[in-house]
C-alpha cells in the first residue's frame, strides 16, 4: 500500500507535569522514534511538533498553528506540509500518495496495530479509510489511515465553519467511511499520565 504518515507529537503533555511525551523511553528507544517504526513503508513522513534534531534523514517538520492547538489542527498542518511537498517535488515519485497514516507518538505498541489497519484496507479501497479499535471496542482515531483526498475535504471544509484550532479529532472524521478495525491488545494504550507511564513500562527519565 502507498502511504505517507503523520506523527502527532506536539501535545503539552500538562498531565506530565510538560515532560514532553515524544522523548519518554520505552524499551530503549524515545516514543517518537517508537512511532517512526511504527511507521515502517511510509513513502514520507511528516512529525508535527517540536524538532528534536535527532529525525532521520528525509523526515519533515511541521507545527499546528497556533501551537498546542490540538491533534486536529496537527493533523490540518502534517497533511499541509505532505501537500507542500508534493507541489515542490521533481520527480513521480514525489506526488502524494493516496494514504495517509495518522498516528499519535504516545502509543508505544502501536506498531502491532499498522500492519493490521494496512491488511485490511487492501480488500477495502473503496472506503474512506480505517480507525483501530482497541480490545475493549474503544474507537482511537489517532491510528489509523486515512484516504488523503478524504482527509484534505475535510480540513478544507471545517476551514469554513472557523478552523480545527482544539477541536475533537471525531468532529474532523465524522463524516469518513471508515473501516472499525479490532487491532492487537495493548496497540492503542497510550501515556496521558505518570500512572499511565508506570503501567506500560515507560520510563520518565529523559535521554
Amino acid at each position: 500500500m502507498d502511504f505517507d504518515a503523520v506523527i502527532l507529537a506536539g501535545g503539552k503533555s500538562s498531565r506530565l507535569g510538560g515532560v514532553p511525551k515524544a522523548q519518554l523511553m520505552y524499551d530503549g528507544a524515545t516514543l517518537l522514534e517508537r512511532a517512526l517504526a511504527a511507521a515502517y513503508g511510509a513513502g514520507r513522513i511528516v512529525v508535527v511538533g517540536p524538532d528534536p534534531g535527532t529525525l532521520p534523514d528525509g523526515t519533515m517538520t511541521a507545527r499546528e498553528d497556533p501551537p498546542f492547538a490540538g491533534p486536529a489542527a496537527g493533523i490540518e498542518a502534517g497533511l499541509f506540509a505532505l501537500e507542500k511537498h508534493a507541489r515542490q517535488g521533481l520527480s513521480a515519485k514525489e506526488t502524494s500518495a493516496p494514504w495517509v497514516l495518522v498516528m499519535a507518538c504516545d502509543m508505544p505498541l502501536a506498531g502491532a496495530a499498522v500492519p493490521v489497519l494496512i491488511r485490511e484496507l487492501a480488500g477495502h479501497e473503496e472506503t474512506e479509510g480505517a480507525m483501530a479499535v482497541s480490545a475493549d471496542g474503544r474507537r482511537q482515531p489517532l491510528l489509523g489511515i486515512y484516504r488523503f483526498s478524504a482527509l484534505q475535504r475535510e480540513v478544507l471544509a471545517a476551514a469554513e465553519q472557523g478552523g480545527l484550532a482544539n477541536a475533537a479529532v471525531f468532529r474532523l472524521l465524522a463524516r469518513l467511511d471508515l473501516l472499525a478495525v479490532p487491532v492487537p491488545a495493548g496497540s492503542t494504550d497510550d501515556v496521558d499520565t505518570w500512572d499511565d507511564a508506570a503501567a506500560l513500562g515507560v520510563d520518565g527519565d529523559l535521554p
